[in-house]
């Protein structure tokens, strides 16, 4: 039985991962708030702008940005636009099958979407050609390759560091055409570059980056989107996944367990960005 992208589980599976958390133990042996190995490769497609594959273990996405020009919507008429989309097909996992996006792929489109746009990390106003007249417009799409869970964070991840990789294709202003051939100048980003962490309840006990099962046995979920401007971090986002009620205390608990994480994980991530970006220049 699939329900939102979840499947039921063997109850002697599930108990397990249960009774070992009681133990403050994994299937894995990893702690409560450790991720799983993540290996980022880029420059997967010849034809984005830009492009990432990221893998959290066993967990495996891959992100293309493609750039375009439109009209500007008229609330934000001197300001580009994003749009992000997310796609599970059947090579991914057997939960999966082939057709339009459902809601779990939906839900974590928006996800994604949500902690870049409030973080701030691309600036939308240099994206602005003329304003009121034409603007560009960055399309996100978001590859799952292989679940076993703890998409969201994966590709929340792989977005970043893809936009941080795109070039702008050069436009011709007077005859309204793009040249995707000669690419030069980097996406307009800012330095706020947004890190996205879920925690996935079990009980009574919370767990980040968990695999499949760990993943189908949670009773809920909630991501933080964090990013650090100016040497102070921010939520700039959160989203509540699941049925189970979350309590004020174990919210806040969480979210303070987010800092450290932060504290721990983003280091890294911003070094392999820099390198990147450095390696493309």
């Amino acid at each position: 039985m699939i329900i939102y992208g979840k499947m039921e589980i063997s109850n002697i599976n599930k108990k397990k991962i249960e009774s070992l958390l009681k133990k403050g133990k994994r299937i894995d042996n990893r702690d409560f708030f450790d991720y799983r190995d993540i290996v980022i490769e880029t420059n997967i497609s010849k034809k984005a702008e830009g492009s990432a594959r990221v893998k959290l273990g066993n967990t495996e996405v891959i992100v293309g940005v493609k750039l375009g020009t439109q009209e500007p919507y008229p609330d934000h008429d001197d300001e580009g636009t994003l749009m992000t989309g997310m796609e599970f097909n059947p090579i991914c996992g057997e939960r999966y099958e082939a057709g339009p996006p459902k809601i779990d792929a939906i839900e974590a489109a928006r996800v994604v979407d949500r902690g870049i746009r409030e973080s701030g990390f691309i600036d939308f106003k240099k994206l602005c050609i003329k304003k009121g007249e034409k603007v560009w417009s960055v399309a996100l799409d978001i590859y799952c390759i292989n679940d076993d869970g703890d998409v969201i964070d994966a590709s929340s991840l792989a977005s970043v560091v893809a936009l941080s990789l795109t070039k702008l294709p050069h436009y011709d202003e007077k005859t309204e055409t793009i040249d995707y051939e000669n690419k030069k100048q980097d996406l307009p980003l800012t330095e706020n570059i947004p890190l996205t962490i879920t925690f996935y309840k079990i009980n009574d006990n919370f767990i980040i980056d968990p695999n499949r099962e760990e993943e189908d046995t949670s009773n809920a979920r909630v991501t933080f989107t964090i990013s650090c401007p100016k040497k102070e971090k921010i939520i700039n986002a959160m989203q509540k996944g699941d049925e189970e009620s979350i309590k004020i205390e174990e919210l806040n608990k969480i979210a303070e367990e987010s800092e450290k994480i932060y504290d721990k994980i983003f280091p890294k991530v911003e070094k392999e960005i820099k390198k990147l970006e450095k390696s493309k220049a």
